[in-house]
């Protein structure tokens, strides 16, 4: 796909240059940050967080490592887009068909980035135990669906419709795919994240809710969301 080019309004600017563009293996950092900031929603801490454990810069060194893997699931960098504001990445988002990069791709993936920094298998099954529970709360995607994840903005670009560019993009990309709906989850509570999936077209077709996920994430459950492409 190619890049494009436009300007936004935004507040506290008159004007920004946004470009929209594949993510690249130097990106690695930005993503890793991306992902963990989608992850942890509007709360404290994510599923990254408590699988990895340790400190921050723990876990985006783990992300970083599994967005170049040498497996490609739903994280990897090149499922990925950017939106570039005067050269700096300041949003992002993937998106992927389950088939193609899902779980299985993933846990490859996670074995991969184990690796690459020295966690271990004691490490590994120690991180499921505490952040697990998630698996309660996971989205049922029907099939064909073109998932979409990660989406994350830095603090100081957000309301400027970043995120609303990179959702169209990614849409059309779905759709040149023949995918003909579109999925995306959202934690209960994130009420400007669901808000501005409404706005591209998405609506609420199931809740999940559980206490183990409750407990340990401090959010009741999570909301698929779907929309027609």
């Amino acid at each position: 796909m190619g890049t494009s080019f436009l300007c936004l309004a935004g507040e506290g600017i008159d004007r920004m240059e946004v470009r929209v563009i594949d993510a690249r293996p130097d990106h690695a950092g930005f993503l890793a940050w991306a992902m963990m900031t989608a992850f942890r929603s509007h709360l404290p801490e994510g599923m990254w967080d408590l699988y990895v454990g340790g400190t921050e810069a723990d876990c985006l060194r783990f992300l970083q490592a599994l967005t170049l893997t040498d497996e490609r699931h739903w994280s990897h960098y090149s499922n990925h887009i950017i939106a570039e504001v005067d050269g700096r990445p300041a949003s992002a988002l993937c998106g992927y068909f389950e088939a193609e990069c899902g779980s299985p791709h993933l846990l490859v993936g996670i074995a991969q980035a184990n690796e690459a920094t020295g966690r271990t298998k004691e490490d590994d099954a120690a991180g499921w135990e505490r952040a697990d529970s998630i698996i309660y709360c996971e989205t049922d995607h029907v099939d064909g669906a073109w998932i979409v994840e990660n989406v994350a903005t830095l603090p100081e670009f957000r309301r400027r419709g970043l995120a609303e560019v990179l959702l169209a993009d990614i849409l059309a990309r779905g759709r040149s795919r023949g995918a003909k709906v579109s999925e995306i989850g959202v934690m209960i509570g994130n009420d400007p994240a669901q808000r501005a999936y409404e706005k591209a077209g998405f609506a609420v077709v199931s809740e999940k809710l559980h206490p183990e996920f409750e407990a340990v994430y401090k959010c009741p459950g999570i909301r698929g969301m779907s929309r027609e492409l």
